[in-house]
Order: C-alpha cells, then structure tokens, then sequence
C-alpha cells in the first residue's frame, strides 16, 4: 500500500473515469481504494469528492476533483519528502 491513501466511493461521480488507473499511474506511491460506502450519506450523489489520507477533497465537476486530488497528493508527497 502506498504512502498516501485515495478513497473514492463506488456510488460517486468520479466514477465517470478510471481514476484508479489514473492515479495510480501518475504516483506510484499512491493507493486508490474504491469502497462501496465511505459513509457520507447523500454527498455521493450531490458532487464528486474523494478522501486523500481521510481529508475530504471535492469539486464541482469530476474533472475539478481530479485536480484538487493530485493538489492534495503533491502536498502529501511533500510532507513525506
């Protein structure tokens, strides 16, 4: 497992992409889990949103998301660094 931990729910909007392919391509010290439920009711369905290392990340559109998601990667590689 990497050092840092993405977590996207299998019921959101960034499910619309393979961003564990992404992800996982571009950092491979990166860990995309996809969870069935990561237990914020309701918020799946409104917007597209991850947890980095159980921060919550999201955006208004999947493609936003995956920007803030690397954003909050990088900054957690940094602090590994």
């Amino acid at each position: 497992m990497g050092i840092v931990v993405v977590e996207i729910c299998d019921s959101n909007l960034m499910n619309t992409f393979d961003i564990e392919n992404i992800i996982e391509s571009e950092y491979p010290e990166v860990a995309v889990l996809i969870n069935d439920c990561l237990n914020f009711c309701g918020l799946c369905s409104l917007k597209p949103y991850a947890l980095v290392n159980n921060q919550r990340i999201h955006g208004k559109t999947p493609e936003e998301t995956l920007e803030k998601i690397r954003k909050a990667i990088e900054e957690e590689l940094a602090f590994f660094a």
